[in-house]
């Protein structure tokens, strides 16, 4: 049997290339991003996350912590939530005697974000929330003229 002869340019991918790509992804960067640091093409990447499963699933747990991190911040964004927080303010020291500032620490109450609550509701619940609903009907629609209307037709 005739051996197969590889044609075109060697290829870049190594699989040292996996743990580089799961910190990229890690860190944020898109598919586009990451291609562009390794000087390829966006179709080169996803030629390599079929052909290299390593790869595909070094990206894949890449995303996963950044994207389990953005999605509870989205959540918390459309319920709303409340954090300590501190503040200075001038306390005064009594009888002329002048003021200090001391921090205080209270209670900040952010509330629903009304942006978030719509994306969290088209995306979780498209089939109630989307902009656009399919409307069906069925039957036959029958066009009645009156006598007075055909100076219309």
């Amino acid at each position: 049997m005739a051996e197969k002869i590889k044609r075109g340019r060697p290829s870049k991918y190594s699989a040292a290339l996996d743990l580089t790509v799961e910190y990229m992804a890690r860190a944020g960067l898109t598919d586009k991003q990451i291609s562009e640091k390794l000087g390829i093409t966006e179709a080169t990447l996803n030629n390599w996350k079929k052909a290299h499963p390593s790869f595909f699933e070094s990206l894949r747990r890449g995303k996963e912590d950044p994207d389990d991190m953005v999605e509870k911040s989205l959540f918390k964004m459309a319920t709303g939530y409340s954090y300590r927080a501190q503040k200075p303010v001038s306390v005064s020291m009594g009888q002329g005697m002048g003021s200090e500032i001391q921090t205080v620490e209270y209670k900040e109450h952010v509330p629903p974000n009304p942006t978030s609550i719509i994306f969290w509701l088209k995306n979780r619940r498209p089939d109630r929330w989307r902009d656009k609903h399919d409307v069906e009907t069925s039957g036959e629609v029958r066009v009645i003229f009156d006598k007075e209307d055909e100076d219309l037709v």
